[in-house]
């Protein structure tokens, strides 16, 4: 039975009772055993089934050069505690996959710096209402899990180990309560920690769960956990699962290298995040679902996503609160989706993310308030019908749009800042709404406010400076109300919504508002078609109901001839239009006609009329029977690149669709092919458009446009998209001669004349004028005359009864600051 033995001390005081003894078994040793008695196991292996009922201590050699007293039967439970004895420096090693190696089924036993390695159906077993202590025990079972707590039992573990478990490895199933203190649990099978059940509950404190088999931390069937400064790492699956109403509170705690999502919440579960960081996840950070399911975070941090997923996702109608919450370095770092799903985002800081920081669709609702974002695709997307939601305060810095709204989304934005987005400052197509409250967009390198398709936006008190496409540009439809501006104000001259109001049905050329409109829109890209790129949902559509017949190709022709400058381009077009016409003639005499690509890339800096002459050409096109429309799509980037998988391919042939029997202009089309483009679905967008233009090659031109230097990477760096263009025009920068040209021009069409010497001025003053890559060209030439129209308004108000010469003369005074336009 045994090969060692066990001294018995009896704490008695009966004189028949002797002091001490020596058994041979340990049962033997038990059966004398009284309360108090200390029992002293031998070095040795004891192939004895134990059960102690007694308080008694039981113990094996601490330190030993002979080895560990060892409770190895062949079958059954090695130990069973049914007393509050004391059981120390014990191994355990039982071989029966159908019991525990340790079972504990009564009192408040302690259990101490035991070893149990094993191969039974649980390493140590709490049953019964047993509420034993457990201090550094260490517990290795492949067979089953690591430590079993159910049936009304608890207790106490701490500074426990739990390894290699073919099961979970701790256990508790309700009613139990259990807590754990300095415990680690690694290389567990199913899970780290499992708990289940009503009336089952965890404190954890300072413990690491880490190379899981499956989830870390699992929680199921109204079961509760407290987990404070608690480590999950490395599982094959979720880090932190909620499911069932079950409630968790993570505190101080770190969840990180996870492959699948960080924290994972359903059906009717609660999750209350304190100071937690979650970091490298391979999905979500933080997903919930389900109606009543809810994520309320606080002071936490998510970063450094290690997939192409949102950071944090709430659908199925769950709600969340990120509250001085900071979410970084993740492809998307908001996902809100489905009717009566919400989010509220308070005092947060949201940077460095591809996508969207906050995406709201679907019927759901988001809160922003107090926040700030910085770096990020776009800070807030509210994409849909029922859609909405507020957004408070927030400032979002170098997003490449900030707000965008579409398709019948209805947001209410008030104090919102936008500074340097690279896009647009705030976008709105598609039918979407919105109101906009003392909003701000300052250093824009394409729009402020660009609102497109007649879509029924407020803006009220807004203010817009330093925008390089413009600072209010709106696109209307006929028979759409359009958008409503009160009290908005523009560094540019122009009164916001007047000078920059282009209607879908008209030609820009017809536009004239204000001074300029109609040579601004045939002369540069600064105020551009109705609709015109800029930001997802839509891109310019100049195919309203009421567009204009074609117009024949000698009349077109004759508008390009007039643009001012461009010589090159305009011989460039000219050729290209005249090998179509010979082709066509050949035809029609039964001749081979050479094959013409009519796809063309344009090079060259903004505003300098890449735009206008791509709607030229596509009106030349359809008056010669090439196309049947020639009306003028444009998009960029964000129209055609979606934020998750299978978006893109969406967007993209949605964009090719509305330009059919015309022309698709992709503007800033390098964008698309970023130098750092790691997880990008930008490919996704030319894989498809270069098999749209292979499949549909007589229906739609294509027209990709940038700066020089990008499009030749952009060309280089995709081979299939540039064999299918036939040519490169390259538009280059206005000289000071031809600006001069433009202003005199506008001032013509406005009934303004050029004082003596006003022309020698401007020249002067365009030849002064630093040309960066941002110089405006043609922009730069409207903005001149229009504030040289303002200045000649102040001073002419003060005059009593001006003559008309007074009221038509602009003087070299007049000139603006170089600052103010360049």
């Amino acid at each position: 039975m045994a090969t060692g033995s066990v001294q018995v001390t009896h704490s008695g005081t009966s004189r028949w009772r002797r002091r001490t003894a020596v058994y041979g078994t340990v049962a033997e040793a038990l059966a004398v055993a009284v309360d108090g008695d200390v029992l002293v196991l031998a070095p040795g292996t004891y192939r004895e089934n134990l059960v102690i009922e007694h308080a008694v201590t039981m113990r094996g050699p601490e330190e030993s050069k002979d080895g560990p007293a060892r409770i190895a039967p062949p079958e059954g439970v090695p130990l069973t505690v049914r007393g509050s004895a004391t059981v120390r420096c014990l191994r355990i090693e039982g071989q029966d996959t159908a019991v525990p190696a340790v079972l504990v089924e009564a009192g408040s036993p302690e259990l101490a710096a035991l070893t149990v390695h094993t191969s039974s159906a649980t390493g140590i077993a709490v049953r019964g209402g047993a509420r034993p202590t457990v201090r550094g025990c260490g517990v290795r079972n492949a067979a089953g899990s690591g430590i079993s707590v159910a049936d009304g039992a608890g207790g106490l573990f701490e500074e426990c180990e739990v390894a290699e478990s073919g099961q979970p490895g701790v256990q508790v199933q309700g009613p139990a309560h259990v807590r754990l203190d300095r415990c680690r649990i690694r290389d567990a099978g199913g899970a780290g920690l499992a708990v289940s059940g009503e009336g089952s509950a965890v404190e954890a404190t300072d413990c690491g769960i880490h190379g899981v088999r499956g989830a870390g931390v699992r929680l199921a069937d109204r079961a509760t956990a407290h987990l404070t400064d608690c480590r999950v790492s490395e599982t094959t699956a979720d880090g932190v699962t909620l499911d069932g109403e079950a409630v968790l509170t993570l505190a101080d705690s770190q969840v990180h290298d996870i492959p699948e999502n960080a924290v994972d919440l359903r059906s009717r579960s609660v999750l209350t995040l304190q100071r937690t960081t979650i970091s490298r996840f391979g999905r979500n950070g933080v997903s919930a679902w389900d109606a009543g399911t809810h994520a309320d975070a606080h002071d936490c941090e998510i970063h450094e996503s290690t997939g192409d997923y949102p950071a944090v996702w709430v659908s199925d109608g769950a709600t969340a609160v990120l509250e001085s919450c900071r979410v970084h370095d993740v492809p998307d770092a908001l996902f809100v989706l489905d009717p009566g799903s919400r989010a509220d985002v308070v005092d947060s800081r949201i940077e460095r993310v591809r996508g969207s920081a906050v995406s709201v669709s679907d019927g759901a609702t988001a809160r922003m308030d107090g926040c700030r974002l910085a770096e990020v695709g776009t800070g807030a997307w509210f994409r849909d019908a029922g859609s909405g939601g507020t957004v408070t305060g927030c400032t979002i810095e170098r997003p490449r749009t900030g707000v965008i709204v579409t398709k019948g989304a209805n947001p209410q934005v008030t104090d919102c800042a936008v500074a340097e987005p690279s896009e647009a400052g705030f976008y709105v197509s598609a039918r979407g709404r919105g109101a906009f409250t003392r909003c701000r967009v300052t250093g824009s390198q394409g729009y402020g406010f660009h609102i497109i398709d007649g879509c029924r936006s407020e803006l009220v008190g807004c203010r817009t400076a330093r925008c390089a496409r413009g600072g209010y540009v709106v696109g209307e439809v006929a028979g759409e109300p359009g958008p409503v501006l009160t009290d908005c104000r523009s560094d540019e001259v122009a009164r916001p919504g007047a000078d920059v109001r282009v209607t879908a049905a008209d030609s820009p050329a017809e536009s004239s508002d204000t001074a300029g409109a109609a040579a601004r829109a045939r002369q540069g890209e600064s105020t551009l078609p109705a609709g015109a790129g800029g930001a997802p949902g839509g891109g310019a559509d100049a195919t309203a109901a009421g567009q204009p017949a074609t117009r024949a190709s000698a009349e077109v022709l004759a508008e390009l001839e007039a643009l001012v400058g461009l010589t090159t381009v305009k011989r460039e077009v000219r050729a290209l239009i005249d090998m179509i016409e010979v082709g066509r003639r050949r035809q029609r005499a039964g001749l081979k006609a050479a094959s013409v690509r009519r796809h063309l890339v344009f090079t060259g800096s903004p505003g300098t009329g890449k735009t206008t002459v791509a709607r030229l050409y596509g009106e030349i096109l359809a008056s010669l029977g090439v196309l049947e429309r020639g009306h003028l799509v444009e998009v960029s980037r964000v129209d055609l690149v979606g934020e998750h998988i299978g978006s893109t391919a969406i967007r993209t042939q949605e964009a090719f669709d509305r330009a059919r029997g015309g022309v698709l202009f992709i503007d800033e089309a390098y964008a698309l092919t970023p130098e750092d483009a790691g997880r990008d679905f930008g490919r996704e967008a030319i894989d498809t458009l270069v098999k749209l233009m292979e499949d549909h090659r007589e229906a739609v031109v294509v027209i990709v446009a940038g700066y020089t230097r990008e499009m030749e990477r952009f060309l280089a760096a995709n081979p299939g998209v540039a064999s299918r263009f036939s040519r490169t025009i390259t538009f280059g920068d206005y000289a000071p001669e031809e600006l001069l040209r433009i202003v005199e021009q506008q001032a013509r069409e406005q009934e303004y004349d050029l004082a003596e010497g006003t022309p020698e001025a401007l020249l002067g003053y365009f030849e002064g004028l630093e040309r960066g890559p941002s110089f405006g060209n043609g922009r730069t030439a409207r903005q001149t005359f229009e504030a040289m129209v303002e200045r000649h308004a102040g001073r002419v108000a003060r005059l009593p009864d001006p003559s008309t010469q007074e009221l038509t003369l602009l003087y070299p005074a007049d000139l603006p600051e170089a600052a103010a336009v360049s």
